[in-house]
Formats: structure tokens, C-alpha cells, sequence
């Protein structure tokens, strides 16, 4: 009978070679990258969306071809919000605008002084380009917010079709896409966005 006889250290050298640094750094980087990109995939599928401003009615807060984030997961509409609405029935496309009021608040605009007004409190903007002087022609002033829905402008007030327009009017909250949390491009610009 021919006795066999074990090389330990063959087998130790094999069981190096899979559990050594070269294959288990590489191991472990394909781990983290598979990992990473299954948390980035939930991330945005429930929590956060990408959308893109499209137009210079956001100027000079959000320029056109900035690329944004969105945060959609749970939210709720605040006044001085920036927000993307889908207004695929009435425009084709969604669109991006701040939060003026909401349900239940009266705003007030007067076009000679371009003021702007919810709940009889004057609106501090130093985010607009300039006063509001364009009325669209879609209500008549001061207007109530009915329930479930808001009332929103764009920054640049004279270059910008949002709820003064009867095309728009009030926004349903449930054709808000979600709140802008974060510029990601131009990348000089990245960051939050207020």
C-alpha cells in the first residue's frame, strides 16, 4: 500500500493565495462597489430624484442646465420652498418654483409696487430678480389657497409662468415632485440650495 504524504505548506501557500492581501483587497473592493451601488439605486428610487432646471425663471437663484436634487420621500410644503412640479398635462415637462403659500393662506400681489403679500404680512424676497410687476391674468387679488394645494412664483417674477397664470394656477401637492435640497452642477456652484 502506498502511503501518501501531505505538503502542509503547499496548502497553506494555496489557502494564501486566496485569503492573502492581493485577492481579498480586491475581494473586498468589488464588495464595497457592488454595496455602494445597490445603496445608491434605493437611495434615489425612495428617498432622493434628479431633475434639472430648465428655463431662467428660477434667476438668479437657480440658473438653466443647473442639475439638482430633489428630496421626495414624506414631504410636505412649506412657504419659501423651491420645488419641482410635474406639469406634464399642461406643459409637457415639470417645472421648478418656490413655494409662496399654502392651503388655507391668502396672498395679496400689487403690481404697481410689486409687493407680494400672505396673510396680510409683506413678503421679504431678496431672492428675487426684481419686483413683481407681471400680472398673468389667472385670479384676481387677494386670493385664497384651496385646500391641498399651493401657490408658487419663480424667482425671476417678470420672466416666469407659475400660479399668477391660470395655464398653472394652484398647484396640487400631490404634483409636487419633492423639495430641492442640493445643487450638484455647475460644480463650482455645488450645494445646498436656499
Amino acid at each position: 500500500m502506498a502511503k501518501y504524504q501531505i505538503n502542509y505548506e503547499a496548502l497553506d501557500e494555496d489557502k494564501n493565495k486566496k485569503n492573502g492581501t492581493p485577492y481579498q483587497e480586491l475581494l473586498e473592493w468589488v464588495e464595497t462597489i457592488i454595496f455602494a451601488f445597490f445603496a445608491v439605486i434605493l437611495i434615489f428610487t425612495f428617498l432622493l430624484r434628479q431633475a434639472s432646471v430648465d428655463g431662467d425663471s428660477m434667476n438668479p437663484t437657480l440658473r438653466d442646465g443647473e442639475k439638482l436634487i430633489v428630496n421626495h420621500l414624506g414631504y410636505e410644503a412649506e412657504a419659501g420652498d423651491i420645488v419641482i412640479i410635474d406639469c406634464g398635462d399642461e406643459l409637457g415637462k415639470a417645472i421648478v418654483k418656490r413655494v409662496i403659500a399654502t392651503e388655507g393662506q391668502t396672498v395679496d400681489i400689487d403690481f404697481e409696487s410689486g409687493e407680494v403679500r400672505v396673510d396680510g404680512e409683506l413678503l421679504e424676497e431678496d431672492y428675487i430678480a426684481e419686483l413683481t410687476l407681471t400680472d398673468e391674468g389667472g385670479h384676481s387679488y387677494p386670493v385664497t389657497v384651496p385646500d391641498g394645494c399651493v401657490f408658487v412664483m419663480g424667482d425671476n417674477r417678470n420672466n416666469s409662468l407659475d400660479s399668477r397664470s391660470s395655464l398653472i394656477s394652484f398647484v396640487d401637492e400631490d404634483d409636487i415632485l419633492g423639495k430641492v435640497v442640493f445643487r450638484i452642477y455647475p460644480f463650482e456652484k455645488i450645494g445646498t440650495v436656499e
